[in-house]
């Protein structure tokens, strides 16, 4: 009771309005617990910066992890923009991609980068056991990362072209080393070889045949076909 009675005490649109910070608002249309008029107030309340974002269909507690995925996403890569995660100053050479695709910048001490692709910005780091500080996903999660969303955007595409009516797409994947003699599949047989396993969830009413050419696009996404294939690096240093 106090509780409620103290929220009730508080000025909450002065307070939003003489904030003096960034402000992010999330609000979905399907929200039966926080109408859009409270949103809405809350917005109009508030000083630039702010920023509103509009959740299709989700409900108020994000229940489903598409949505609550994509909320953490959209936060990460707002608040970078203002916590100082990428100080340009500070990650020499993290500005300017000077012609690259991706630049990374890691720190002096440590093992935490930062990652420019096209104006996108990523950390990356190392697990405390290995001697980072956790502040970002390791290599290979980056690695799965992009295989998983490469082969979720094959799909999604696949399934707009024939108009097959999807709820979601989640894909799970681990990474690990594994003796070569126990990889049936692998044409490696001595030492160890690098496996992935993926867990593919198509959300909808899906038919076997339907399943079946999924799993068979699944297959022709490019990263994964770049993984299979050879590849050539070529390097060069700079002072």
């Amino acid at each position: 009771k106090q509780f409620i009675e103290n929220l009730r005490e508080q000025k909450l649109i002065e307070k939003v309005g003489n904030l003096k910070k960034a402000l992010l608002i999330f609000h979905s249309p399907f929200d039966n617990v926080v109408g859009i008029d409270n949103a809405g107030e809350l917005f109009l309340a508030a000083k630039h910066p702010k920023s509103y974002i509009s959740l299709d269909k989700a409900d108020h507690m994000l229940s489903d992890p598409l949505d609550s995925s994509y909320v953490g996403s959209v936060i990460a890569s707002w608040v970078s923009k203002y916590t100082g995660s990428f100080d340009e100053d500070e990650y020499e050479g993290l500005a300017s991609l000077n012609g690259a695709d991706v630049s990374v910048s890691t720190e002096i001490s440590g093992y935490f980068s930062t990652v420019n692709a096209k104006g996108h910005y990523l950390t990356a780091d190392e697990p405390v056991e290995f001697g980072g500080t956790d502040k970002g996903p390791s290599p290979y999660d980056l690695l799965l990362a992009s295989l998983g969303s490469c082969i979720n955007m094959t799909l999604k595409m696949y399934a707009d072209r024939k108009k097959i009516p999807i709820e979601g797409i989640v894909t799970r994947l681990s990474h690990k080393k594994v003796h070569a003699e126990d990889c049936a599949d692998c044409e490696t047989k001595e030492g160890k070889v690098d496996f992935i396993e993926e867990e593919i969830e198509i959300k909808g009413d899906l038919t076997d045949e339907q399943i079946e050419r999924f799993k068979y696009i699944s297959e022709k996404c490019p990263v994964s076909k770049t993984l299979q294939s050879e590849v050539s690096i070529s390097s060069k240093f700079k002072k």
